[in-house]
């Protein structure tokens, strides 16, 4: 207020204005629940992206992952079961046996001539022959259902269970994903390059789901707030380039204007009269580059001059 009041009270004809520098801070959250383990930077620490921030205890989370990894593992091979019919030691069996019917059935063919020769002949009933006849057309009975069931051994499952087995594949990798991404969250990267602000936790307490544990200052995400009166104020318009001046500066650091307020701000009790209008004062907030703001810091009394060489 002191500095908006101050501000209010420039002449009219005045080109540099008081204002301050802030910072906008990233404050990066355990995204779970979970005992600190470790903390991996200190206050003040410059930092690049990627860079590791700190991590919570992970037992549980890696559990799950271990058993979701089974848990694919077991429906991956449920899924392939069905994809290439019985093992092949099955299949062999049902090949035995297909041989062992094919020899009666021989046996039985064999036996049906030898009886109609001997019926031709008077040397047996034909009731003899009848019943050869029917162990035949067992006999061949039998072959076909073997074939049958060697052909089934050999197919793989029906079209309805394989695409059952293969929703559970799918959800069990989903459930593999999810479980891994949690585990991920336990350890925590730095979202941006800065410098570390503030940290909130230590190693050993616990912290909580959306907590924020470091707070880190992007370059970027520095700006300077000044306050221009209203005889000043259509002198100044979005995107133009302002000087900021600041104690240890050897030259003015450049800034461009991003907001300028629609309304008055820690305006004392005046009368809108043309008399007074000098006294309102509006803010403004301008932003350096990002190599220029690393010569500012938070809460740094700076003066703001229209003109960016400062003459």
């Amino acid at each position: 207020m002191l500095v908006a009041c101050l501000s209010g009270c420039q002449p009219a004809g005045e080109t540099r204005f008081q204002g301050y520098v802030e910072g906008e801070p990233v404050l990066v959250a355990a995204q779970q629940n979970g005992q600190l383990t470790s903390l991996a930077v200190q206050r003040g620490d410059a930092i690049q992206t990627g860079m590791p921030l700190f991590s919570q205890d992970q037992a549980v989370e890696a559990a799950s992952v271990s058993q979701a990894k089974a848990q694919l593992a077991q429906t991956q091979a449920q899924l392939s079961n069905l994809a290439t019919g019985k093992r092949p030691p099955e299949i062999a069996a049902i090949e035995a046996q297909l041989k062992d019917a094919e020899a009666r059935r021989k046996l039985s063919v064999e036996q049906l001539a030898r009886q109609q020769a001997l019926v031709a002949k008077g040397f047996v009933s034909a009731e003899s022959l009848d019943q050869v006849r029917t162990q035949l057309a067992r006999d061949q009975a039998g072959v076909a259902q073997m074939r049958a069931q060697l052909a089934t051994a050999r197919l793989p499952g029906r079209a309805d269970e394989r695409a059952g087995a293969q929703a559970q594949v799918s959800a069990s990798q989903a459930a593999l994903e999810q479980s891994t991404i949690k585990l991920e969250q336990k350890s925590q990267r730095a979202p941006v390059s800065g410098q570390v602000q503030d940290i909130f936790y230590r190693a050993g307490e616990w912290a909580a789901a959306g907590q924020p544990v470091v707070s880190l200052l992007p370059a970027e995400n520095i700006k300077v707030r000044f306050f221009v009166p209203e005889t000043r104020l259509g002198a100044l318009r979005a995107g133009q380039t302002v000087g900021i001046h600041c104690d240890g500066c050897e030259a003015p650091v450049p800034a461009v204007i991003r907001f300028i307020s629609a309304s008055a701000e820690y305006t004392p009790p005046v009368l809108y009269s043309e008399k007074n209008r000098h006294r309102l004062v509006y803010l403004v907030e301008a932003w350096p580059q990002p190599k220029d703001a690393a010569r500012l810091h938070p809460g740094q009394p700076v003066g703001v001059s229209l003109n960016v060489s400062g003459q």
